[in-house]
């Protein structure tokens, strides 16, 4: 991991619990002068203490590591809060229906941004009986592909995923679709209202 949690992390996630440094030095079984070196930049914690360090301070390792406290508020299903995450070293793809930290292979990985398509990007979409049949000509090398395809309802989002030399298609039963996506693996993230 290329990061560690900082001093002015664990201050700032302490004080906006409302904690003091001997508050939090007695639920970790260190000394305040301990928690006081950490959050001067004088210390680090051990790594023993970095699982209850997160949970004294009520966020997750990931985040404490980040230095965000991510809580997802979408408790309603909005389907434009729906995230996608893909791993740029094993292509994995996760989706979540809001905030969250998600990592893969040791990253952790931001949320993709979607776009307008481009004319390079531009998804063909035909009505087949109950189905959207979804194309785009799109270079699917195994260095340039499209990664996936998928469909956002009210119901929540079917995905297909997508393989280099393979092809550029997906088939998606239309119940309520309002938004189809594609991610090149080359520039991101594209969405077009249905």
């Amino acid at each position: 991991m290329d990061r560690y949690v900082t001093g002015s992390v664990i201050r700032r996630l302490r004080e906006s619990k409302n904690m003091t440094q001997e508050g939090l030095a007695q639920k970790l079984h260190v000394s305040s002068k301990a928690v006081s070196k950490w959050e001067t930049g004088q210390g680090l914690p051990d790594v023993s203490l970095l699982e209850p360090l997160a949970q004294a301070l009520d966020i997750s390792v990931i985040e404490l590591f980040s230095g965000e406290n991510i809580r997802n508020q979408n408790r309603a299903g909005n389907m434009l809060r729906e995230r996608f995450y893909v791993c740029p070293v094993c292509g994995n793809v996760i989706q979540a229906s809001g905030e969250a930290v998600i990592s893969c292979c040791g990253i952790t990985l931001p949320p993709l941004e979607a776009e307008d398509p481009d004319e390079e990007h531009l998804l063909r979409i035909e009505e087949v009986e109950d189905e959207y049949f979804v194309t785009v000509e799109h270079p699917m090398t195994k260095a340039h592909y499209l990664s996936f395809f998928a469909a956002l309802s009210d119901q929540g989002a079917q995905l297909v995923k997508l393989y280099p030399e393979g092809s550029a298609e997906a088939r998606f039963k239309r119940n309520r679709v309002k938004w189809l996506l594609t991610y090149c693996n080359h520039h991101g993230l594209f969405r077009v209202k249905v």
